[in-house]
């Protein structure tokens, strides 16, 4: 990791100031976030005291906070139960209230109340103790987004059980991986999903994973699509047949507080997975106040988050924070252009969404079909943007503010990771100034920083690592059965601090840019730039919808910038103006040594470009690390062909 600052620069200077008649609505002034903020960094146990109080304990706690660095115990000594708090904690006053809207590819929509849903992952909870599962015991989902994904993650929660949840695009052979590392004693999965008009085989990758993991004992069978699909006596068990002769009853168990609430596999840059463990009650405590404050939650919100539960953002704020804050969750199983581009806008027509949290490649692609999708519909009832998943560039942004919110509606961009369980950096809806492809400021108990190699801070506009200093309650415990890489990855790379692996720069006011991960950072000449920058200005040229940048070996400056960009539908652009348009944006420093044009970038089905990749194809690598999260393979052999004809 080099100790040289990252450079500054791209110049991005529009603000957005939050409208008047927001700040009436919003349910947190500037005032309030300041004074808050300040108590939570200054007097942080009693901070998270009073917002744990708002949740129910078995037993009090009688220590917030126990820090051995970097091993933390919240909430020491309570007993909680997270399922018991999103459910039965509701019913007083929430029974008869919309706690789900599912709506299938298909176009089948289901809707659960929280009396429902209850009834629903008792239910589910007993099918698991009647298949052997007891506290402590790993359950590894592997299912598409149906309704019950979110009851077998509650169910789980409900018994004690550690949850697994593996994306439903992995490979037989990276669920196998998952299963074997956790230990697993049971799989859910189902039959198939719907995904582009097609029925995805899910039951049949599950049968070739689980063909070698000796710790499984049973699997579970969820019926979505109806296809044909092997039953192995003794083994397998549909879950509607498990479900006829269970009862509606069933009691929650009081759980420690540092009980091992899931485990979450991340790839590193290496492409090896590693288990992220995230215990109960910081966990809890930190998704219920961050997903009613960031997403500013009222009672008649219909609250969307576009991720899948196969990821952090999926657990964090499709399940469990919006549950938890009592919220009615819109969730949606297939693709955003099955059948066209007008997917999501038709679901927030016809479901009266107000709240839309998704990334930044969605944007992107939604501005290259054309706003004429959404401008179709009557998307009137939205309230506020959301952004997460990776840096949101500042055309993107604009879009979405302008096109998406007809400049109504504050764009929130959220800054966090699967490490750190909920939000870390954001700007409050209503409270705060907005910028254009900047995350904002530090959530409440969040000591963030830009300091060097050395953890010295860095001033105002200074690029270097993005670190937090302070322990949160949402943070990851450990690697799972891997301790010590956990101290040496988060805690051992700059001295006494998390480090995040993200690059970043803080303005004078405060907030926070991210311009890509440390991995990623280009050293050209001497001079260390972030991907997100010079990707940013390329997306600042009307012609381009999505650009990627990487680094390649280069014998006279170190690296050279390659650029891959796919151009809005229609458009047209050279690879000379667009390299002349970054020299012009930025300097002749980030000027491109290469661009080439592609229909589409490799991504995952969450959204997420797989720059590891693009800088082996940038390289002429070969291929390699863990593959299986591609939406579309193909895309990776088109590049190929594209940068080996250049």
């Amino acid at each position: 990791m080099s100790d040289k600052a990252i450079e500054n620069v791209l110049h991005e200077n529009r603000t957005f100031e939050p409208q008047a008649a927001y700040q009436q609505y919003t349910n947190t002034s500037l005032e309030e976030y300041q004074q808050k903020y300040r108590q939570s960094i200054e007097d942080p146990e009693a901070f998270w005291n009073e917002v744990a109080q708002n949740l129910h304990w078995f037993d009090p706690y009688q220590q917030v906070l126990n820090w051995q660095e970097p091993f933390a115990e919240w909430f020491v000594g309570g007993t909680t139960n997270l399922a018991y708090n999103a459910l039965e904690r509701n019913l007083s006053d929430k029974a008869d209230k919309k706690a789900i809207i599912w709506e299938g590819e298909d176009g089948e929509v289901r809707t659960y109340t929280y009396a429902d849903l209850t009834r629903e992952v008792k239910r589910f909870a007993n099918v698991l103790l009647d298949l052997g599962v007891q506290t402590g015991d790993r359950v590894t989902l592997y299912l598409p987004m149906i309704p019950e994904a979110a009851f077998a993650m509650l169910a789980c929660a409900r018994i004690g059980a550690v949850h697994s949840v593996v994306f439903g695009g992995f490979s037989s052979g990276a669920l196998a991986d998952r299963i074997n590392d956790a230990g697993s004693k049971v799989l859910i999965t189902a039959d198939g999903g719907y995904r582009r008009g097609s029925a995805v085989p899910l039951k049949r990758n599950a049968d070739d994973a689980v063909q070698n993991t000796p710790s499984l004992e049973k699997v579970l069978v969820v019926k979505r699509t109806g296809q044909d699909v092997q039953m192995q006596e003794g083994r397998d068990v549909w879950l509607h047949d498990a479900l006829q002769n269970v009862s509606d009853e069933n009691e929650a168990v009081a759980l420690d507080a540092q009980h091992p609430h899931f485990i979450l596999y991340t790839s590193g840059s290496t492409g090896k997975p590693k288990g992220v463990l995230h215990a109960l009650g910081g966990y809890m405590v930190n998704t219920y106040l961050t997903t009613k404050t960031v997403f500013d939650l009222h009672e008649d919100d219909i609250y969307w988050c576009t991720a899948d539960v196969g990821w952090i953002t999926g657990h964090s704020y499709i399940v469990y924070g919006p549950l938890l804050a009592g919220a009615t969750v819109l969730m949606y199983e297939g693709a955003p252009n099955q059948p066209d581009w007008g997917r999501f806008w038709k679901i927030i027509q016809d479901h009266k969404v107000t709240i839309l949290y998704t990334a930044p490649t969605a944007i992107r692609s939604f501005m290259r079909a054309g706003s004429e999708f959404p401008n179709s519909y009557d998307l009137s009832s939205l309230r506020l943007l959301g952004s997460v998943g990776e840096p949101i560039n500042p055309e993107a942004w604009i879009w979405y503010y302008t096109v998406i919110g007809k400049e109504k509606c504050p764009v929130i961009d959220t800054w966090w990771q699967t490490e750190t369980g909920s939000i870390m950096i954001t700007t409050l809806p209503g409270a705060h100034t907005m910028k254009p492809g900047s995350a904002g400021v530090p959530m409440y108990g969040v000591d963030v920083a830009i300091v060097d190699a050395d953890g010295q801070e860095l001033g105002a506009d200074e690029g270097g690592f993005l670190v937090i200093r302070k322990p949160w309650p949402s943070m990851l415990r450990t690697v799972y059965g891997d301790d010590n890489r956990y101290k040496t990855q988060y805690w051992g790379e700059i001295p006494h601090v998390y480090f995040a692996g993200d690059g970043a720069r803080r303005d004078k006011d405060g907030y926070f840019t991210i311009v890509g991960r440390i991995d990623d950072v280009l050293n050209v000449s001497g001079h260390r730039l972030g991907t997100m920058e010079v990707e940013s200005a390329l997306v600042s040229h009307p012609a381009v919808a999505e650009a990627a940048v990487v680094g390649r070996p280069d014998p006279i400056k170190g690296e050279g910038i390659v650029a891959f960009v796919t151009l809005q539908t229609g458009a047209e652009a050279t690879e000379q103006e667009l390299k002349a348009h970054v020299a012009k944006e930025i300097g002749a420093i980030a000027r491109p040594d290469m661009i080439r044009f592609a229909e589409a970038l490799p991504k995952t089905r969450s959204g997420k470009i797989m720059r590891r990749l693009l800088r082996q194809i940038a390289s002429g690598q070969e291929i390699k690390g863990d593959t299986s999260t591609l939406e579309d393979v193909s895309v990776i052999e088109k590049l190929q062909q594209s940068v080996q004809q250049s």
